[in-house]
């Protein structure tokens, strides 16, 4: 065991179990495994020091595993307060060598110490999942801008974030937004959010969601994905949109469609999916029906207004681990779960390994292009290159055991000239 390396952890004995966890989750992820593999031979990364603000679960292990096999000196912070698995986190540093700073249910001051810790190594790539390390390093730490060659960024909220720095002109070095990647958001974002988020509320709460108004804020691919799931298991599925295009879509895919104020009167549980503020606002949780359950499943807890739900309330009492009960003045009950955290990791285990399979190679990947670059990218907000992302499209689909039909030489003439027609 290593225990060497600086970190704060819950409980180091804890590695063990932790362990066994990653242990299970790398069997779920054999692209990512492939690509260790390689970086252990490779040692793309080596003499460059990796920081890390990313949700510390079993899947995150294995690419700090892989960065660290690829030569690395990896750090990684928790990048929510409650979504750190302890034995993991124990395990992470205990049996590979990698700092880990992240303990469940952090206060935000440890939050944002943790943050700084990982910023203190000076590192030379970042990672990031909802842009705080960035957002630390641009307000704080401006005197390391010039010592990192670039980062990247793994979720939606954070690329807003970061595609408005860039427009202020307030970025000051280059981003890879691996959420962009096909192979992440139409399937980490669909697939994991949509089944993963479901999981944290019946965790939570142990309800029956078939015949319930399941109300999805946002439908964007998180958002098909958790009302696709949801219509799957017998809810009665609400969206509310802001996109015309978007609401068009969901009214296709056979779901109602309303505002805020509408769904508020009709929704039995309520899932924010947005990336924006007070989504549900202290006016909606005015028209709410006693036993309205809410939830949040967008990466900050901002899209609930909980302050303003908290001066409608005359009690407040935990019901449930993870089920806070607000009682308002007019006698209604409304339930928020995990305070408005990420319900899927607060309550749940995040996302399944297969997805974050994907999710996590782009990480790999952009990591080893910012590394091999001979000069620093330019500085934007980039797209994971095609190729990179086709590259793991088909490493999965092999590991799947699924063919690719491959165009013959007619067809690849055909599809490259202009010369025939109909």
């Amino acid at each position: 065991m290593n225990t060497t390396v600086p970190s704060d952890v819950a409980n180091p004995r804890l590695a063990g179990a932790g362990k066994l966890r990653i242990e299970w989750a790398d069997q779920e992820m054999p692209v990512l495994a492939m690509i260790r593999q390689r970086f252990g031979h490779e040692k793309p990364l080596a003499g460059l020091r990796v920081a890390a603000c990313l949700h510390v679960t079993s899947e995150t292990a294995n690419l700090m595993r892989t960065l660290h096999d690829g030569g690395a000196e990896v750090t990684v912070c928790a990048s929510n307060p409650l979504s750190t698995q302890d034995e993991v986190a124990a395990s992470i540093c205990e049996d590979y060598g990698v700092s880990v700073y992240a303990r469940k249910g952090e206060d935000n001051a440890t939050y944002y110490s943790h943050l700084a810790a990982a910023l203190d190594t000076r590192p030379h790539i970042t990672m990031d999942d909802g842009a705080d390390l960035v957002s630390m390093l641009h307000k704080d730490r401006t005197d390391l801008l010039a010592h990192v060659r670039g980062g990247t960024e793994e979720t939606t909220t954070g690329v807003i974030r970061l595609r408005a720095m860039a427009r202020d002109g307030a970025l000051k070095l280059p981003i890879v937004a691996v959420n962009e990647s096909d192979t992440k958001h139409l399937f980490d974002n669909r697939y994991g959010t949509g089944q993963s988020t479901l999981d944290g509320i019946v965790r939570a709460t142990n309800i029956l969601l078939a015949g319930k108004n399941l109300v999805v804020v946002g439908y964007g691919w998180c958002g098909k994905g958790i009302a696709s799931r949801a219509d799957g298991m017998g809810a009665k599925v609400v969206v509310v949109e802001i996109n015309p295009v978007r609401a068009l879509e969901a009214v296709m895919d056979g779901f109602q469609v309303t505002d805020m104020a509408g769904a508020a009167a009709i929704g039995d549980i309520f899932v924010t999916v947005t990336g924006n503020k007070h989504v549900i606002a202290g006016e909606h949780f005015e028209r709410m029906k006693d036993g309205a359950i809410v939830c949040n499943s967008g990466h900050f807890d901002v899209e609930l207004d909980l302050p303003s739900l908290r001066e409608l309330s005359t009690a407040s009492r935990e019901v449930r681990p993870f089920v806070q009960e607000y009682r308002q003045r007019r006698g209604t009950r409304i339930y928020v779960l995990a305070d408005g955290r990420l319900i899927n990791l607060a309550a749940a285990e995040g996302h399944p390994a297969a997805v974050m399979d994907m999710s996590f190679a782009n990480q790999a990947l952009a990591a080893e292009m910012i590394a091999r670059s001979k000069e620093r990218l330019p500085i934007a907000v980039h797209r994971v290159p095609e190729e990179l992302d086709r590259e793991v499209a088909r490493l999965k689909l092999e590991t799947m055991g699924v063919a690719l039909q491959v165009l013959t030489a007619e067809q690849e003439r055909y599809l490259n000239s202009w010369e025939e027609g109909t």
